[in-house]
């Protein structure tokens, strides 16, 4: 009887100094990982939003890239991590809704994470090397049609977005791409300004900067309206591609069984982040989209993580996207 009431009295303890820990976090840092390379649409969204959730916090917010694999190590790493709120990811559609269709995972895209915020929602741009001899999207699917298989289209990774949307871009165009497979949209985009591959269907956060300078074309935005970061640029639908809508959000979790009173700092601190003025203005200038306040709960990226599941695995599976 005796050894039966240290057990429960030190199980007690237990809870009760766990529940203490979760009343005092954060007391050390926090690591933020980015399943992508350094200087990715990716990466500098996660950096300016833990910049500024590092006061609000109290504690130092370490971005740390963990790449390969379409950013299924870096996030497969989160699965496996201590649920106490100091290891979190910050992913993408592709990482929590295509990989889970596209590769064969040691965790479970939707079950193994707690949702903390969603971050943005944003369209792509249709975009090729300086040097291509087209000059609007129709000239260009013209001459990919003109040269089937020969076009070098660059992606961050099997069932990246890069690479998805270029097999829908496919599909809608009756083209055929040669895909290139980096480890990261920052590499792609690299070698996409020296003119060693010819197109992306890119992310605005690299791509806006190098139109800018001329250093790369821009054909259309993958959205019903023009982006107000890049007014000249056409849509879709204005030029010649209508209704090839695309768009590729980003958020936050952390795994699966954080405390809810942890999930609820966090989303507390990203929320924060995003609605200090300076922080919205650096993400507009990069073409980011930040969803309304409303949609900012762990709840609504839940249920919404869920809904774009159900709405992409059939459309992957029937394009037979699948892992190298």
């Amino acid at each position: 009887m005796r050894t039966l009431f240290l057990a429960v009295v030190f199980a007690g303890t237990l809870v009760c100094l766990g529940g203490v820990t979760a009343q005092n976090y954060p007391t050390q840092p926090i690591t933020m990982v980015v399943p992508f390379s350094a200087g990715g649409p990716v990466d500098t969204l996660a950096r300016i939003v833990t910049e500024r959730m590092q006061p609000l916090l109290g504690q130092p917010v370490i971005v740390e890239n963990v790449t390969g694999a379409a950013g299924s190590i870096g996030v497969g790493r989160v699965a496996r991590a201590p649920a106490d709120g100091y290891t979190l990811v910050s992913g993408i559609w592709s990482t929590h809704v295509v990989n889970g269709a596209v590769y064969k995972l040691k965790y479970d895209v939707l079950n193994d994470f707690e949702p903390i915020a969603l971050l943005t929602n944003n369209s792509q741009l249709i975009v090729a090397r300086k040097s291509m001899p087209a000059n609007d999207l129709e000239e260009f699917i013209s001459w990919l049609r003109a040269n089937p298989g020969k076009a070098l289209a660059g992606t961050s990774g099997v069932g990246s977005p890069q690479h998805v949307m270029g097999v829908l871009f496919q599909n809608a165009t009756g083209t055929r791409l040669q895909f290139v497979h980096y480890r990261g949209g920052a590499p792609a985009m690299q070698d996409l300004v020296a003119g060693q591959i010819d197109m992306m269907v890119a992310d605005q956060v690299t791509s806006l900067p190098q139109i800018r300078t001329g250093n790369i074309k821009a054909y259309a935005v993958t959205s019903r309206d023009r982006l107000a970061a890049a007014p000249d640029i056409p849509t879709v639908d204005e030029a010649g591609l209508p209704k090839f809508h695309t768009t590729v959000w980003t958020a936050i979790w952390a795994p699966k069984g954080t405390p809810k009173n942890i999930i609820a700092k966090l989303n507390a601190a990203v929320v924060d982040s995003l609605t200090d003025s300076a922080v919205r203005q650096r993400l507009a200038d990069l073409g980011q989209q930040v969803v309304p306040r409303d949609q900012q709960t762990p709840d609504v990226l839940a249920a919404f993580q869920k809904a774009e599941i159900e709405k992409w695995w059939p459309i992957i599976k029937a394009a037979n996207i699948t892992a190298e």
